[in-house]
């Protein structure tokens, strides 16, 4: 092993894959060029296949999307779907009717505690 240069670690524990390195070009029948990272500079770019592992993407780590439609200052508009759950809550002598939203674009655990009275008044959609 005098003279091989190892990635990063060692022994019993080093790992046996490292990171997504694109493929450069191939060479010869059993042999790639990778693109490998200024960090593994001292280490050479041709590997055998035998060295390598296909990429199998996890499809859960794909996350979809919508677009949003930004306003001038890079705002967007939030409006609330449904109405989870409802509660008053009592301060000394006052008491506050709080509605648990959901946002939409959002998932439940995002919800949140607004005040009933101010929600009615901006989207009296909601609560008919």
């Amino acid at each position: 092993m005098k003279g091989v240069k190892q990635f990063r670690k060692k022994g019993k524990l080093s790992p046996k894959f490292f990171k997504h390195y694109e493929i450069l070009e191939r060479i010869g029948q059993v042999a790639y060029r990778l693109a490998l990272p200024p960090t593994l500079s001292r280490v050479d770019n041709m590997f055998h296949v035998s060295m390598l592992r296909k990429d199998v993407s996890n499809v859960t780590h794909v996350l979809s999307y919508e677009m949003l439609e930004l306003q001038q200052d890079l705002s967007y508009e939030e409006k609330p779907v449904q109405i989870l759950d409802r509660k008053d809550e009592v301060l000394q002598n006052n008491t506050t009717f709080l509605v648990k939203l959901l946002w939409r674009k959002n998932k439940v655990e995002e919800a949140t505690w607004e005040i009933e009275s101010s929600m009615q008044d901006q989207y009296p959609e909601m609560f008919t």
